[in-house]
């Protein structure tokens, strides 16, 4: 009697046991992994005191904003200084082109001397020697003029030397205002209003939180029945039971195999190679850099 009832038992057992386990296979994820999103670092582009740094952490920032000012004093006085020195500059081609001016009709007026010198000299009404002088007269002023024309080629030049200088600081001061590049939140500030600032220097950084990836690893076995674009499952913890799912593409996958991470919890063998995927997920205000984050993939492709 004690023998019937026992079987019936251990078969239940064993049954339970297997549904149990098929339970648990069923709602394993394929790939686990953490959230991160692509940060950029701004930094100063010139040299100063921050007069003014309106950068808080956490702040939402649009792009093309302007968040900070750095001290142009210096330049600005540089930028008279080249000012000046152009404008004395440029006076002096006026001077040198009056002058060229003033040889050209030289030079025109002894042409006409030189035509008529020459047809006396035809009618023997001049001598050689007066049409030789007059031809001489009018080497001396091409020459004059050729002497003129280098200088004032000269002063051109150091104009133009001048007009890149000034251009150059007036770069220099309009990177002195501090623009945001891109739409995205602060998540730290390096520095405060009032510190000095030097180009390169770190002043926060700034990341779209908006959409985020998730990096998980799949091993050699999955990897080929996943692909750019496909839709996943992305699933986050939403208390100690329960899980919320959001919904994720795959962005990118990896060319080269690496050993699993350490930071990886699963219990699939650590030796294993495995390749990094990102999937690209559009952040509904609850993730986070850093959350830990499930895939599973679609039924067909988790089923090969």
């Amino acid at each position: 009697m004690k023998t019937f009832y026992l079987y019936p038992l251990t078969a239940l057992c064993a049954g339970s046991l297997a549904l149990f386990s098929c339970s648990s296979t069923a709602t394993k994820s394929d790939a686990y992994g953490n959230f991160e999103a692509t940060e950029a670092v701004i930094s100063a582009e010139g040299t100063g005191k921050l007069l003014q740094f309106t950068v808080q952490e956490g702040q939402t920032l649009a792009s093309e904003i302007t968040v900070g000012l750095i001290d142009t004093t210096q330049l600005f006085l540089r930028k008279k200084q080249l000012l000046a020195m152009r404008q004395a500059s440029a006076s002096r081609v006026a001077n040198i082109l009056a002058q060229i001016n003033v040889l050209q009709e030289q030079k025109r007026v002894a042409s006409v001397e030189e035509n008529r010198s020459e047809q006396l000299y035809q009618a023997k009404a001049a001598t050689e020697k007066q049409v030789t002088d007059v031809k001489g007269a009018l080497s001396v002023l091409d020459r004059q003029i050729g002497s003129v024309e280098a200088q004032n080629a000269g002063v051109l030049a150091e104009v133009r030397s001048l007009d890149a200088q000034i251009a150059q600081v007036e770069d220099q001061i309009k990177k002195c205002v501090v623009v945001n590049p891109r739409t995205g939140s602060v998540l730290s500030k390096y520095a405060e209003e009032g510190e000095f600032a030097a180009t390169g220097k770190a002043l926060y950084r700034i990341a779209d939180l908006n959409r985020m990836e998730l990096r998980v690893f799949v091993s050699g076995d999955q990897l080929p029945h996943i692909a750019l674009g496909e839709r996943v499952s992305v699933l986050i913890d939403e208390d100690k039971e329960k899980n919320k799912t959001l919904e994720g593409t795959i962005s990118w996958i990896s060319s080269k195999a690496e050993f699993t991470p350490k930071i990886i919890q699963t219990k699939e063998e650590r030796v294993n190679m495995v390749y990094a995927v990102k999937v690209a997920v559009k952040n509904d205000g609850s993730l986070k850099i850093g959350m830990p984050g499930e895939v599973r993939f679609s039924a067909a492709t988790a089923a090969k």
